[in-house]
């Protein structure tokens, strides 16, 4: 599909030995794993819910500290050479995410079954990243083609790996859907640990349905999600606990499928119909 007024995505780039044996690299990371790994999980409570700081978000954390531009002491380690090797292995590392998605698929699709057309059709509910985001990212606030990375899904590892296989990490679309991924990782469990105690208060949905909902594609998420709801409704735990893991693994099944086939060329037409009433 042609990119009006655009340039075209960057390809992507190719791998070489060296990046893949570069050993400063591979130490940075295991290091950083390590203590990650060695924390653990922090559970801080809120009141209505609670925030979940996982060894992701340490890693994260310990990477930035790594970052010369964070810390210019870190360029005696991360050089420009370990950068551009790190770009280009991000792609190798989703890989295993992906394919353990495959292997959960296939044993479970009883539980999919069972789960009912609901269950099914709310996965459509994931075009509300393209019909609501999409808009206000590149109306509202201007963003380039990084809107279409950002918005054309909840930008969890699978959706990682489509871009970065489409257009590249390093491109405009590969920016858009790493930012999304990090702000996700950074606050998204508090946000869900928020809305599903704010609208299982309110009374205004069965607590099947917003278990359901709690399966965006992210176990993380899915997990502070649904611990809100069962200390709303404790009789009700295992259920609810059984539909959000029935939810989240349907939008591992379908959800990846949605965003290539559906969500993401829908972003590509919007949006430079979008970028020509932006003011």
């Amino acid at each position: 599909m042609p990119y009006p007024n655009e340039a075209a995505p960057k390809a992507r780039t190719a791998i070489s030995w060296h990046a893949l044996t570069d050993w400063r690299l591979h130490v940075g990371v295991a290091v950083i794993t390590i203590l990650a790994e060695l924390v653990g999980i922090i559970q801080i409570p809120i009141g209505i819910g609670s925030i979940l700081l996982l060894p992701l978000f340490y890693s994260f954390i310990l990477g930035l500290l790594l970052n010369p531009q964070i810390i210019k002491r870190a360029a005696s380690w991360t050089t420009p050479r370990q950068q551009k090797a790190a770009s280009s292995i991000i792609l190798i590392s989703i890989l295993p995410f992906m394919a353990k998605f495959g292997t959960i698929i296939g044993p479970a699709m009883n539980t999919i079954y069972e789960a009912g057309p609901a269950l099914i059709l709310q996965e459509v509910g994931n075009l509300g990243t393209v019909v609501l985001a999409l808009p206000l990212a590149v109306i509202m606030l201007g963003m380039g083609r990084e809107a279409i990375g950002a918005c054309f899904s909840v930008a969890r590892e699978p959706n990682i790996g489509v871009i970065a296989e489409k257009y590249g990490l390093k491109s405009a679309e590969g920016t858009g859907v790493l930012g999304v991924y990090v702000v996700g990782t950074l606050v998204g469990t508090f946000i869900f640990a928020i809305l599903a105690s704010l609208f299982g208060s309110l009374g205004l949905f069965d607590p099947a349905a917003l278990a359901m909902a709690c399966g965006v594609g992210s176990g993380s998420m899915m997990l502070a999600c649904t611990g809100s709801l069962t200390e709303l409704f404790p009789d009700r735990a295992d259920e609810l606990a059984a539909l959000a893991g029935a939810s989240n693994l349907m939008t591992y099944a379908t959800g990846l499928y949605m965003c290539i086939f559906v969500a993401l060329p829908l972003c590509n037409i919007l949006y430079p119909i979008l970028k020509r009433v932006r003011p």
